[in-house]
Protein backbone atom coordinates (compact mmCIF):
# COMPACT_ATOMS: atom_id res chain seq x y z
CA UNK A 1 0.00 0.00 0.00
CA UNK A 2 0.79 3.54 -0.14
CA UNK A 3 2.10 5.74 1.72
CA UNK A 4 -0.46 8.52 3.36
CA UNK A 5 0.46 12.16 1.96
CA UNK A 6 -0.13 15.72 3.52
CA UNK A 7 -3.38 15.30 5.25
CA UNK A 8 -6.76 14.77 3.81
CA UNK A 9 -9.22 11.98 2.33
CA UNK A 10 -10.58 11.21 -0.90
CA UNK A 11 -14.19 10.24 -1.07
CA UNK A 12 -14.64 8.00 -3.76
CA UNK A 13 -17.62 5.26 -5.23
CA UNK A 14 -17.53 2.13 -6.42
CA UNK A 15 -19.35 3.65 -9.49
CA UNK A 16 -21.55 6.57 -9.92
CA UNK A 17 -24.81 7.01 -7.82
CA UNK A 18 -23.40 5.03 -4.98
CA UNK A 19 -24.04 8.57 -2.10
CA UNK A 20 -20.62 10.29 -2.80
CA UNK A 21 -21.66 13.89 -3.08
CA UNK A 22 -24.48 12.77 0.20
CA UNK A 23 -21.50 11.72 2.30
CA UNK A 24 -19.15 14.63 1.26
CA UNK A 25 -21.85 16.99 1.95
CA UNK A 26 -22.53 15.44 5.57
CA UNK A 27 -18.89 15.21 6.45
CA UNK A 28 -18.22 18.86 5.16
CA UNK A 29 -21.56 20.18 7.44
CA UNK A 30 -20.37 18.40 10.29
CA UNK A 31 -16.94 19.72 10.02
CA UNK A 32 -17.97 23.36 9.47
CA UNK A 33 -19.77 23.18 12.76
CA UNK A 34 -16.64 23.22 14.43
CA UNK A 35 -14.05 24.82 12.47
CA UNK A 36 -14.30 27.81 9.63
CA UNK A 37 -11.31 26.38 8.10
CA UNK A 38 -12.24 23.25 6.07
CA UNK A 39 -11.16 23.35 3.10
CA UNK A 40 -12.63 20.90 0.02
CA UNK A 41 -11.80 20.07 -3.97
CA UNK A 42 -14.04 18.19 -6.55
CA UNK A 43 -12.11 16.01 -8.73
CA UNK A 44 -13.05 16.61 -12.86
CA UNK A 45 -14.62 20.17 -14.39
CA UNK A 46 -18.11 19.69 -12.61
CA UNK A 47 -19.35 23.17 -11.68
CA UNK A 48 -22.20 21.98 -9.34
CA UNK A 49 -20.61 19.78 -6.98
CA UNK A 50 -18.26 22.79 -5.73
CA UNK A 51 -21.74 24.89 -5.39
CA UNK A 52 -22.68 22.73 -2.62
CA UNK A 53 -19.17 22.45 -1.30
CA UNK A 54 -19.25 26.30 -1.04
CA UNK A 55 -22.72 26.99 0.54
CA UNK A 56 -21.59 24.34 3.24
CA UNK A 57 -18.04 25.21 4.21
CA UNK A 58 -17.80 29.22 3.13
CA UNK A 59 -14.82 28.68 1.30
CA UNK A 60 -14.48 27.87 -2.43
CA UNK A 61 -14.01 24.16 -3.49
CA UNK A 62 -11.46 23.68 -5.99
CA UNK A 63 -11.48 21.42 -9.06
CA UNK A 64 -8.30 18.95 -8.93
CA UNK A 65 -8.63 18.38 -13.14
CA UNK A 66 -4.87 17.30 -14.61
CA UNK A 67 -6.46 17.46 -18.37
CA UNK A 68 -7.92 20.73 -17.61
CA UNK A 69 -4.58 22.06 -16.19
CA UNK A 70 -1.79 19.44 -15.44
CA UNK A 71 -0.73 16.98 -12.70
CA UNK A 72 1.65 19.82 -11.05
CA UNK A 73 -0.94 22.39 -11.09
CA UNK A 74 -3.40 19.70 -9.01
CA UNK A 75 -0.22 19.64 -6.43
CA UNK A 76 -0.12 23.17 -6.57
CA UNK A 77 -3.66 23.66 -5.85
CA UNK A 78 -4.10 21.38 -3.07
CA UNK A 79 -1.09 22.62 -1.39
CA UNK A 80 -1.74 26.20 -1.58
CA UNK A 81 -5.23 25.95 -0.31
CA UNK A 82 -4.81 23.72 2.41
CA UNK A 83 -1.96 26.11 3.83
CA UNK A 84 -4.84 27.94 5.83
CA UNK A 85 -6.97 24.96 6.31
CA UNK A 86 -7.88 22.65 9.80
CA UNK A 87 -9.35 20.20 6.73
CA UNK A 88 -8.81 18.86 4.14
CA UNK A 89 -11.70 16.58 1.78
CA UNK A 90 -11.77 15.53 -1.85
CA UNK A 91 -14.73 14.60 -3.50
CA UNK A 92 -14.01 11.55 -6.46
CA UNK A 93 -15.77 11.67 -9.52
CA UNK A 94 -17.64 8.23 -11.14
CA UNK A 95 -16.09 5.25 -9.93
CA UNK A 96 -12.68 5.05 -7.92
CA UNK A 97 -10.77 3.82 -11.38
CA UNK A 98 -13.74 5.88 -14.05
CA UNK A 99 -10.69 7.78 -15.82
CA UNK A 100 -11.15 9.89 -18.59
CA UNK A 101 -10.97 7.32 -21.68
CA UNK A 102 -12.13 4.23 -19.50
CA UNK A 103 -8.99 2.14 -20.89
CA UNK A 104 -6.87 3.82 -17.97
CA UNK A 105 -7.48 5.67 -14.90
CA UNK A 106 -6.30 9.25 -16.51
CA UNK A 107 -8.01 12.01 -14.79
CA UNK A 108 -9.61 9.26 -12.23
CA UNK A 109 -10.38 9.63 -8.60
CA UNK A 110 -7.57 6.83 -8.00
CA UNK A 111 -5.26 9.37 -10.45
CA UNK A 112 -5.37 12.44 -7.76
CA UNK A 113 -5.38 10.05 -5.14
CA UNK A 114 -1.74 9.00 -6.13
CA UNK A 115 -1.17 11.94 -7.65
CA UNK A 116 -1.44 13.89 -3.80
CA UNK A 117 -0.60 10.59 -1.87
CA UNK A 118 -3.90 10.70 0.01
CA UNK A 119 -6.01 8.20 1.66
CA UNK A 120 -9.59 6.95 -0.03
CA UNK A 121 -12.37 6.20 1.79
CA UNK A 122 -15.01 4.23 -0.64
CA UNK A 123 -18.55 4.86 -0.35
CA UNK A 124 -20.40 1.42 -1.32
CA UNK A 125 -23.89 1.47 -1.97
CA UNK A 126 -25.39 -1.26 -0.04
CA UNK A 127 -29.10 -1.39 -0.61
CA UNK A 128 -28.32 -4.73 -3.00
CA UNK A 129 -25.73 -6.29 -1.15
CA UNK A 130 -24.81 -8.44 2.12
CA UNK A 131 -22.20 -10.78 1.85
CA UNK A 132 -20.81 -10.16 -1.55
CA UNK A 133 -19.73 -6.63 -0.73
CA UNK A 134 -16.20 -8.83 0.82
CA UNK A 135 -15.49 -9.46 -3.31
CA UNK A 136 -16.56 -6.10 -4.31
CA UNK A 137 -14.34 -4.34 -1.26
CA UNK A 138 -11.49 -6.93 -1.93
CA UNK A 139 -11.54 -5.93 -5.62
CA UNK A 140 -11.10 -2.41 -4.98
CA UNK A 141 -8.15 -2.43 -2.33
CA UNK A 142 -6.48 -4.95 -4.02
CA UNK A 143 -6.71 -3.92 -7.43
CA UNK A 144 -4.14 -1.10 -7.07
CA UNK A 145 -1.13 -1.24 -4.12
CA UNK A 146 0.22 2.19 -5.01
CA UNK A 147 -3.46 3.40 -3.12
CA UNK A 148 -4.10 3.49 0.36
CA UNK A 149 -7.74 2.39 1.28
CA UNK A 150 -8.47 3.90 4.67
CA UNK A 151 -11.47 2.59 4.97
CA UNK A 152 -15.23 2.04 3.90
CA UNK A 153 -18.63 3.93 4.02
CA UNK A 154 -21.81 1.76 4.30
CA UNK A 155 -24.16 3.51 2.49
CA UNK A 156 -28.22 2.62 2.20
CA UNK A 157 -28.27 -0.01 4.85
CA UNK A 158 -31.58 -1.56 4.97
CA UNK A 159 -31.59 -2.58 8.81
CA UNK A 160 -29.47 -3.83 12.06
CA UNK A 161 -29.96 -7.42 10.63
CA UNK A 162 -28.39 -6.25 7.19
CA UNK A 163 -25.61 -4.16 9.03
CA UNK A 164 -24.40 -7.21 10.54
CA UNK A 165 -24.24 -9.16 7.49
CA UNK A 166 -21.98 -6.51 5.84
CA UNK A 167 -20.07 -6.45 9.08
CA UNK A 168 -19.36 -9.92 9.58
CA UNK A 169 -18.51 -9.90 5.79
CA UNK A 170 -15.97 -7.45 5.90
CA UNK A 171 -14.43 -8.92 9.14
CA UNK A 172 -12.52 -11.18 6.61
CA UNK A 173 -10.47 -8.33 4.62
CA UNK A 174 -9.90 -6.32 7.80
CA UNK A 175 -10.88 -3.31 6.21
CA UNK A 176 -12.19 -0.37 8.75
CA UNK A 177 -15.91 0.53 8.87
CA UNK A 178 -15.74 4.52 8.81
CA UNK A 179 -19.28 5.25 8.75
CA UNK A 180 -22.71 3.60 8.55
CA UNK A 181 -25.33 5.38 6.70
CA UNK A 182 -29.42 4.34 6.97
CA UNK A 183 -31.91 4.31 3.71
CA UNK A 184 -33.58 7.37 3.57
CA UNK A 185 -35.90 9.70 2.02
CA UNK A 186 -35.41 12.90 4.37
CA UNK A 187 -32.50 14.01 2.51
CA UNK A 188 -32.95 14.78 -1.22
CA UNK A 189 -30.87 17.22 -3.45
CA UNK A 190 -33.32 17.60 -6.75
CA UNK A 191 -31.47 16.82 -10.20
CA UNK A 192 -32.06 17.24 -13.93
CA UNK A 193 -30.42 17.41 -17.15
CA UNK A 194 -27.05 18.56 -15.90
CA UNK A 195 -26.46 16.63 -12.61
CA UNK A 196 -27.71 18.59 -9.28
CA UNK A 197 -30.16 21.42 -9.50
CA UNK A 198 -27.62 24.40 -8.43
CA UNK A 199 -27.68 26.03 -5.14
CA UNK A 200 -29.80 29.34 -6.22
CA UNK A 201 -32.14 27.57 -7.25
CA UNK A 202 -32.79 25.40 -3.71
CA UNK A 203 -34.91 27.85 -1.48
CA UNK A 204 -35.29 25.12 1.13
CA UNK A 205 -31.45 24.50 0.58
CA UNK A 206 -30.83 25.13 4.41
CA UNK A 207 -32.52 22.62 5.69
CA UNK A 208 -31.58 19.80 3.57
CA UNK A 209 -28.22 20.91 4.87
CA UNK A 210 -29.01 21.23 8.86
CA UNK A 211 -30.02 17.35 8.18
CA UNK A 212 -26.74 16.34 6.61
CA UNK A 213 -25.23 18.09 9.27
CA UNK A 214 -26.54 16.08 11.99
CA UNK A 215 -26.14 12.84 9.47
CA UNK A 216 -22.81 13.57 9.31
CA UNK A 217 -22.36 13.79 13.25
CA UNK A 218 -23.95 10.61 14.00
CA UNK A 219 -23.12 8.17 10.92
CA UNK A 220 -19.45 8.67 11.10
CA UNK A 221 -16.65 6.98 13.14
CA UNK A 222 -14.85 10.31 14.13
CA UNK A 223 -12.13 9.14 16.51
CA UNK A 224 -10.98 7.16 12.84
CA UNK A 225 -11.61 9.97 10.45
CA UNK A 226 -10.73 13.22 12.39
CA UNK A 227 -7.12 12.17 12.13
CA UNK A 228 -7.58 11.08 8.66
CA UNK A 229 -9.09 14.66 7.77
CA UNK A 230 -6.77 17.25 9.28
CA UNK A 231 -4.07 18.82 7.30
CA UNK A 232 -0.57 18.31 7.59
CA UNK A 233 0.19 21.75 6.74
CA UNK A 234 4.21 21.33 6.33
CA UNK A 235 2.82 18.13 4.13
CA UNK A 236 0.49 20.54 2.27
CA UNK A 237 3.60 22.83 1.62
CA UNK A 238 5.34 19.43 0.29
CA UNK A 239 2.41 18.63 -1.94
CA UNK A 240 2.97 22.09 -3.65
CA UNK A 241 6.69 21.00 -5.57
CA UNK A 242 6.57 18.48 -8.74
CA UNK A 243 9.54 16.83 -7.26
CA UNK A 244 8.16 14.81 -4.84
CA UNK A 245 5.63 13.29 -7.63
CA UNK A 246 4.81 9.48 -6.68
CA UNK A 247 6.25 6.74 -9.27
CA UNK A 248 4.56 5.54 -12.28
CA UNK A 249 1.57 8.03 -12.36
CA UNK A 250 0.55 8.73 -15.83
CA UNK A 251 1.10 11.75 -17.65
CA UNK A 252 -1.04 14.42 -18.37
CA UNK A 253 -1.40 16.09 -21.45
CA UNK A 254 -1.62 19.50 -20.83
CA UNK A 255 2.03 18.73 -19.32
CA UNK A 256 3.75 20.07 -21.93
CA UNK A 257 1.47 23.09 -23.17
CA UNK A 258 2.71 26.24 -23.01
CA UNK A 259 1.56 28.05 -19.49
CA UNK A 260 2.59 31.17 -20.54
CA UNK A 261 2.52 34.20 -18.40
CA UNK A 262 1.82 37.88 -19.24
CA UNK A 263 4.60 40.49 -19.68
CA UNK A 264 3.22 43.22 -18.10
CA UNK A 265 0.22 43.41 -15.35
CA UNK A 266 -3.27 44.23 -16.90
CA UNK A 267 -6.25 46.27 -15.21
CA UNK A 268 -9.99 46.09 -17.01
CA UNK A 269 -12.96 46.14 -15.82
CA UNK A 270 -14.45 42.45 -16.63
CA UNK A 271 -18.01 41.94 -16.16
CA UNK A 272 -18.47 38.52 -15.18
CA UNK A 273 -22.31 37.34 -15.62
CA UNK A 274 -23.66 35.49 -12.59
CA UNK A 275 -26.82 34.86 -11.36
CA UNK A 276 -28.99 31.75 -11.45
CA UNK A 277 -28.76 31.46 -15.58
CA UNK A 278 -24.89 31.99 -15.30
CA UNK A 279 -22.54 30.26 -12.84
CA UNK A 280 -20.22 27.91 -13.90
CA UNK A 281 -16.74 29.41 -13.26
CA UNK A 282 -13.87 28.03 -11.54
CA UNK A 283 -12.73 29.37 -8.25
CA UNK A 284 -8.89 29.57 -8.85
CA UNK A 285 -9.98 30.54 -12.62
CA UNK A 286 -11.67 33.91 -11.81
CA UNK A 287 -8.29 34.18 -8.92
CA UNK A 288 -5.88 33.76 -12.31
CA UNK A 289 -7.97 36.46 -14.13
CA UNK A 290 -7.80 38.72 -10.63
CA UNK A 291 -3.86 37.86 -10.42
CA UNK A 292 -3.24 39.24 -13.99
CA UNK A 293 -4.92 42.73 -12.96
CA UNK A 294 -8.53 42.05 -14.06
CA UNK A 295 -11.09 43.44 -11.68
CA UNK A 296 -14.06 41.14 -12.11
CA UNK A 297 -17.85 42.80 -11.98
CA UNK A 298 -20.24 40.11 -10.82
CA UNK A 299 -23.88 41.35 -12.69
CA UNK A 300 -27.14 39.33 -13.72
CA UNK A 301 -28.10 39.06 -17.10
CA UNK A 302 -31.84 38.17 -15.57
CA UNK A 303 -32.29 41.81 -13.94
CA UNK A 304 -29.70 44.08 -14.90
CA UNK A 305 -31.04 46.60 -17.12
CA UNK A 306 -27.05 47.27 -18.58
CA UNK A 307 -23.52 45.96 -18.18
CA UNK A 308 -21.74 47.88 -14.80
CA UNK A 309 -20.08 50.76 -15.18
CA UNK A 310 -16.97 51.48 -17.30
CA UNK A 311 -17.05 47.69 -18.32
CA UNK A 312 -13.55 46.53 -20.31
CA UNK A 313 -14.77 42.99 -21.34
CA UNK A 314 -17.65 40.63 -20.57
CA UNK A 315 -17.39 36.97 -19.66
CA UNK A 316 -20.51 34.81 -20.33
CA UNK A 317 -19.87 31.37 -18.13
CA UNK A 318 -22.10 28.85 -18.59
CA UNK A 319 -25.00 27.85 -16.87
CA UNK A 320 -28.62 26.81 -17.25
CA UNK A 321 -30.35 30.00 -19.32
CA UNK A 322 -32.70 27.26 -20.79
CA UNK A 323 -34.33 27.31 -17.59
CA UNK A 324 -34.60 30.98 -17.43
CA UNK A 325 -35.30 31.55 -21.39
CA UNK A 326 -38.17 33.95 -20.38
CA UNK A 327 -36.79 35.97 -18.37
CA UNK A 328 -33.54 36.57 -20.38
CA UNK A 329 -35.96 37.36 -23.36
CA UNK A 330 -38.17 40.18 -21.18
CA UNK A 331 -34.83 41.82 -20.31
CA UNK A 332 -35.16 43.29 -23.94
CA UNK A 333 -33.04 47.05 -22.55
CA UNK A 334 -29.94 44.43 -21.75
CA UNK A 335 -30.61 42.21 -24.83
CA UNK A 336 -30.57 45.33 -26.57
CA UNK A 337 -27.71 47.30 -24.93
CA UNK A 338 -25.36 44.32 -25.19
CA UNK A 339 -25.85 43.61 -28.79
CA UNK A 340 -24.65 47.59 -29.73
CA UNK A 341 -21.74 47.20 -26.97
CA UNK A 342 -20.22 43.93 -28.66
CA UNK A 343 -21.23 44.90 -32.29
CA UNK A 344 -19.28 48.26 -31.38
CA UNK A 345 -15.92 46.12 -30.36
CA UNK A 346 -16.25 44.61 -26.57
CA UNK A 347 -14.11 41.52 -25.73
CA UNK A 348 -16.31 38.87 -24.97
CA UNK A 349 -16.10 35.51 -23.82
CA UNK A 350 -18.57 33.18 -24.13
CA UNK A 351 -18.77 29.23 -23.00
CA UNK A 352 -21.64 26.92 -23.67
CA UNK A 353 -24.71 29.18 -21.60
CA UNK A 354 -22.84 32.13 -22.65
CA UNK A 355 -22.91 30.69 -26.61
CA UNK A 356 -26.34 30.34 -26.30
CA UNK A 357 -27.39 33.41 -24.87
CA UNK A 358 -25.43 35.05 -27.58
CA UNK A 359 -27.58 33.18 -30.35
CA UNK A 360 -30.80 34.53 -31.99
CA UNK A 361 -32.99 32.61 -30.07
CA UNK A 362 -33.11 29.76 -27.82
CA UNK A 363 -35.91 26.95 -28.10
CA UNK A 364 -35.83 25.56 -24.13
CA UNK A 365 -36.85 21.76 -22.82
CA UNK A 366 -40.29 22.90 -23.71
CA UNK A 367 -40.61 23.86 -26.79
CA UNK A 368 -40.83 27.58 -26.39
CA UNK A 369 -38.52 29.83 -28.79
CA UNK A 370 -37.29 33.13 -26.86
CA UNK A 371 -35.41 35.94 -28.04
CA UNK A 372 -31.41 35.90 -26.78
CA UNK A 373 -28.71 38.78 -27.89
CA UNK A 374 -28.62 38.44 -31.26
CA UNK A 375 -24.93 38.30 -31.79
CA UNK A 376 -24.93 34.57 -33.24
CA UNK A 377 -26.68 33.71 -36.58
CA UNK A 378 -27.54 30.69 -34.96
CA UNK A 379 -30.36 29.30 -32.98
CA UNK A 380 -29.58 27.30 -29.99
CA UNK A 381 -32.18 24.35 -29.35
CA UNK A 382 -32.44 21.83 -26.32
CA UNK A 383 -31.93 18.30 -27.15
CA UNK A 384 -32.31 14.85 -25.11
CA UNK A 385 -28.56 13.71 -26.41
CA UNK A 386 -25.62 14.94 -24.21
CA UNK A 387 -22.46 15.75 -25.63
CA UNK A 388 -20.16 15.30 -23.08
CA UNK A 389 -16.40 14.74 -23.26
CA UNK A 390 -12.67 16.34 -22.67
CA UNK A 391 -11.57 18.05 -26.09
CA UNK A 392 -8.24 19.18 -27.66
CA UNK A 393 -9.43 22.22 -29.50
CA UNK A 394 -7.59 23.73 -32.49
CA UNK A 395 -8.00 26.77 -33.35
CA UNK A 396 -8.62 27.41 -36.64
CA UNK A 397 -9.06 31.26 -36.50
CA UNK A 398 -8.30 34.08 -34.14
CA UNK A 399 -10.48 35.05 -31.65
CA UNK A 400 -10.27 37.65 -28.57
CA UNK A 401 -8.65 34.71 -26.62
CA UNK A 402 -6.52 32.48 -28.84
CA UNK A 403 -4.70 32.38 -32.29
CA UNK A 404 -4.69 30.61 -34.87
CA UNK A 405 -3.64 27.10 -34.56
CA UNK A 406 -3.06 27.11 -31.17
CA UNK A 407 -4.14 24.23 -29.05
CA UNK A 408 -6.05 23.80 -25.66
CA UNK A 409 -7.33 21.27 -23.48
CA UNK A 410 -10.98 21.76 -22.73
CA UNK A 411 -14.92 19.99 -21.89
CA UNK A 412 -17.80 20.06 -23.28
CA UNK A 413 -21.01 19.09 -20.91
CA UNK A 414 -24.68 20.37 -23.04
CA UNK A 415 -27.53 19.23 -23.90
CA UNK A 416 -28.15 22.07 -26.96
CA UNK A 417 -26.98 22.20 -30.26
CA UNK A 418 -26.90 25.02 -33.08
CA UNK A 419 -29.25 24.78 -35.63
CA UNK A 420 -26.76 26.76 -37.66
CA UNK A 421 -23.05 26.12 -37.77
CA UNK A 422 -20.60 28.41 -38.12
CA UNK A 423 -19.36 29.24 -41.19
CA UNK A 424 -16.17 29.80 -40.37
CA UNK A 425 -15.48 27.85 -37.17
CA UNK A 426 -13.53 28.37 -34.45
CA UNK A 427 -12.37 24.93 -33.08
CA UNK A 428 -11.05 21.86 -34.61
CA UNK A 429 -11.82 18.95 -31.65
CA UNK A 430 -10.48 15.98 -30.91
CA UNK A 431 -11.83 13.51 -28.61
CA UNK A 432 -9.19 12.99 -25.37
CA UNK A 433 -8.98 8.96 -26.44
CA UNK A 434 -9.05 9.64 -30.41
CA UNK A 435 -6.42 10.91 -33.16
CA UNK A 436 -8.03 12.41 -35.55
CA UNK A 437 -10.79 15.70 -35.22
CA UNK A 438 -14.01 14.77 -35.23
CA UNK A 439 -16.27 17.90 -35.07
CA UNK A 440 -16.12 21.35 -35.87
CA UNK A 441 -17.63 24.83 -33.46
CA UNK A 442 -17.16 27.93 -32.38
CA UNK A 443 -17.51 31.42 -33.11
CA UNK A 444 -14.93 34.25 -33.18
CA UNK A 445 -16.39 37.29 -34.48
CA UNK A 446 -16.47 40.80 -34.02
CA UNK A 447 -14.31 40.87 -30.36
CA UNK A 448 -16.29 37.78 -29.36
CA UNK A 449 -15.13 34.29 -28.33
CA UNK A 450 -17.69 31.74 -28.32
CA UNK A 451 -17.71 27.94 -27.58
CA UNK A 452 -19.34 25.26 -25.91
CA UNK A 453 -15.71 24.05 -24.91
CA UNK A 454 -15.01 25.40 -21.31
CA UNK A 455 -11.55 26.32 -20.49
CA UNK A 456 -9.82 26.44 -17.21
CA UNK A 457 -7.64 29.65 -17.20
CA UNK A 458 -4.97 28.18 -15.12
CA UNK A 459 -4.38 25.34 -17.90
CA UNK A 460 -4.45 27.94 -20.60
CA UNK A 461 -2.87 30.99 -19.02
CA UNK A 462 -1.75 32.25 -22.38
CA UNK A 463 -4.80 32.60 -23.53
CA UNK A 464 -6.45 34.30 -20.44
CA UNK A 465 -3.50 37.03 -20.77
CA UNK A 466 -4.29 37.47 -24.43
CA UNK A 467 -8.72 37.88 -23.56
CA UNK A 468 -7.33 40.50 -20.62
CA UNK A 469 -4.97 42.35 -23.15
CA UNK A 470 -7.93 42.59 -25.49
CA UNK A 471 -10.25 44.18 -22.82
CA UNK A 472 -7.33 46.15 -21.69
CA UNK A 473 -7.08 48.29 -25.03
CA UNK A 474 -10.45 48.02 -25.44
CA UNK A 475 -10.27 49.93 -22.00
CA UNK A 476 -7.30 52.49 -22.97
CA UNK A 477 -9.30 53.03 -26.09
CA UNK A 478 -12.99 53.55 -25.11
CA UNK A 479 -14.21 57.47 -25.19
CA UNK A 480 -14.98 59.05 -22.12
CA UNK A 481 -12.80 56.06 -20.40
CA UNK A 482 -12.50 56.68 -16.24
CA UNK A 483 -8.49 55.92 -14.81
CA UNK A 484 -10.50 54.89 -11.26
CA UNK A 485 -9.62 51.80 -11.26
CA UNK A 486 -5.96 51.83 -12.49
CA UNK A 487 -4.25 51.55 -8.99
CA UNK A 488 -6.92 48.55 -8.44
CA UNK A 489 -4.60 45.64 -7.44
Amino acid sequence: MGGLGPGGVVIAGERSGVGKTTVTLALLAALAQTSRRVQSFKVGPDYIDPMFHRRVTGRPCYNLDPVLTSEDYVRQCFGERCREADFALVEGVMGLFDGATGAADTASTAHIAKLLALPVVLVVDCSRLSRSVLALVHGYRSLDAALTLAGVVLNRVGSDHHLDLLQDALRAVDVPILGVLRRQSEITIPDRHLGLVPTAELPQLQDCLDRLAHLGQTGFDWDRLRPLLTVDRDGATTAMHPKSLPPNVLPSPMAAHPHGDPIHRLRPRLAVAQDAAFSFYYADGLDYLRELGAELVPWSPLVDRTLPEATDGLYLGGGFPEMFGAALAENQPLRQHLRRQITAGLPTYAECGGLMYLAEALVDLQGQTWPMVGILPTTVTMQSRLTLGYRQATATAHSVALQANQRVWGHEFHHSQVTVPPAAPLFQLRRFDAQSPHATEGWGIHQVHASYVHLHWQGCKAQAAQFLTACDQYHTARPGRSDSNEGSP
